[in-house]
């Protein structure tokens, strides 16, 4: 009866090297030097071959289950517990869980394998096409990279919602939180977090977004940008989103453990999200990823500096000559202090800190305003009235009808009523039906 023996490619080499010594064309120990063993394992091998045939020469533990092998209940147990609550988990972030949750440690391969019998996971990833891979740099703080996520990030439990990711390109140690949206004000007090944290760094690296750059006049600087100038951080603008792949694959691995874990933890908020976030997501992220040993950290510390006047959105309005600035149609009244009121024409620059509250300076002094709720009006000159010791009241001057046309007037100038004269309406204001008062220059005298 014929056997059919399966035997791998080096018990196929072992069984050539077998036929030669049998043949007299080598020696034992040349031929153990051939296969790189030791002549005690070629003198084993060659009399398990005399004794058993070509099957000797087959592993002995093949077809057997392995010494460290785990038990058929542990595997049963770790597919039923994948199969109930961890459907859409990969292999290594389930292996975390059953070791976390479930006091069952087996290693991501073996998860995998399991999984993959089973045809829970089919093992694939999406193809991406390959890029040239940039150097990471050599000190920390030296280029952060910058994003927002705008994900389902509470799966329909909540809106949804932006992450914010600021991830070092050195050491790889991240710093998130949720956010409404990604806007200014919201990107600016991360960075004031951010700074108060670590410090400056060096360099920002972000994409083309009309928060960090503008399309229409790349010379105009954004509020991010300012505030990024002041501080003396160079900014760089990705022209794709591969460019920056290295917060592109934080926000997918966040995309995939960081929602299961706001699931687990029944999160369905950003004022419940970002205290976990802070509290444990982050610095387990970093314990577990990050690499710090042996970088050096060249962020600049931020002592001596009013971050609140670098992270604020900041304006030039000119002073107008009765100490007055329009913002946002509306006008602000400059006051006296201490600080030097600015001339007319002059420029100030008004800064509106993330907490709301406004501010006005010039050359650094910061001036008391208050606002108006109308336009200031310019003051009503008064009317115009000759002096009783006007030239025209003269006697030398005249004949006898200017004697009379003085004496009228004088004799009207001390009427009780000649300072506070009734009003009458002019001819050319008939129409208007507005009163003006008397006056003893216009027609006083007959």
């Amino acid at each position: 009866m014929t056997e059919t023996v399966t035997m791998s490619y080096r018990e196929r080499e072992h069984l050539k090297v077998i036929g030669r010594i049998e043949a007299g064309e080598l020696t034992v120990a040349e031929a153990a030097e051939s296969i790189h063993l030791t002549e005690r394992q070629m003198y084993r091998l060659l009399r398990r071959h005399r004794q058993e045939g070509d099957r000797g020469l087959i592993h002995r533990l093949r077809g057997r289950p392995s010494n460290l092998a785990y038990g058929g209940e542990v595997r049963t147990k770790a597919v039923r517990l994948y199969r109930e609550l961890y459907s859409d988990y990969g292999p290594t972030l389930f292996a975390e869980k059953l070791e976390l949750y479930h006091d069952l440690k087996i290693s991501r391969q073996t998860a995998a394998r399991w999984l993959i019998d089973e045809s829970l996971w089919s093992g694939s990833r999406k193809k991406r096409p390959h890029r040239k891979k940039r150097q990471r740099r050599d000190c920390i703080g030296s280029l952060i990279q910058f994003d927002g996520s705008e994900h389902d990030w509470f799966e329909g439990r909540a809106p949804k919602c932006c992450l914010l990711v600021a991830i070092d390109d050195a050491s790889g140690r991240v710093l998130i939180r949720f956010v409404t949206v990604e806007d200014t004000a919201n990107v600016l007090l991360f960075w004031l977090d951010y700074v108060q944290r670590f410090g400056i760094p060096a360099e920002v690296y972000t994409d083309r977004h009309s928060i960090y750059y503008d399309a229409n006049n790349p010379k105009h600087l954004t509020a991010f940008g300012q505030a990024m100038e002041r501080l003396g951080v160079r900014r760089i603008y990705a022209h794709s989103p591969q460019a920056k792949g290295r917060v592109e694959r934080s926000n997918r691995t966040h995309q995939d453990r960081l929602i299961k874990y706001l699931r687990e933890q029944n999160i369905s908020s950003i004022e419940d999200a970002n205290p976990l976030l802070e509290s444990f997501f982050i610095n387990d992220h970093n314990r577990r990823f990050a690499h710090t040993e042996g970088l050096t950290d060249i962020h600049r510390p931020a002592a001596g500096i009013n971050l609140n006047n670098v992270f604020c959105v900041q304006e030039t309005r000119q002073v107008h000559n009765d100490w007055t600035i329009t913002l946002n149609a509306q006008f602000i009244q400059l006051l006296r202090s201490e600080a030097p009121l600015p001339p007319p024409r002059s420029n100030v620059i008004v800064r509106q800190w993330l907490d709301g509250s406004l501010h006005i300076f010039w050359n650094e002094h910061e001036l008391n305003f208050t606002r108006l709720t109308a336009k200031p009006q310019p003051p009503k000159p008064a009317p115009h009235r000759p002096a009783t010791v006007h030239p025209w009241f003269s006697k030398t001057v005249g004949g006898k009808r200017a004697q009379r046309r003085r004496a009228k007037a004088l004799d009207l100038a001390h009427k009780p009523w000649y300072h506070n004269p009734p009003l009458r309406r002019t001819t050319n204001q008939k129409r208007k039906k507005t009163l003006t008062p008397y006056s003893t220059q216009n027609n006083a005298l007959p």
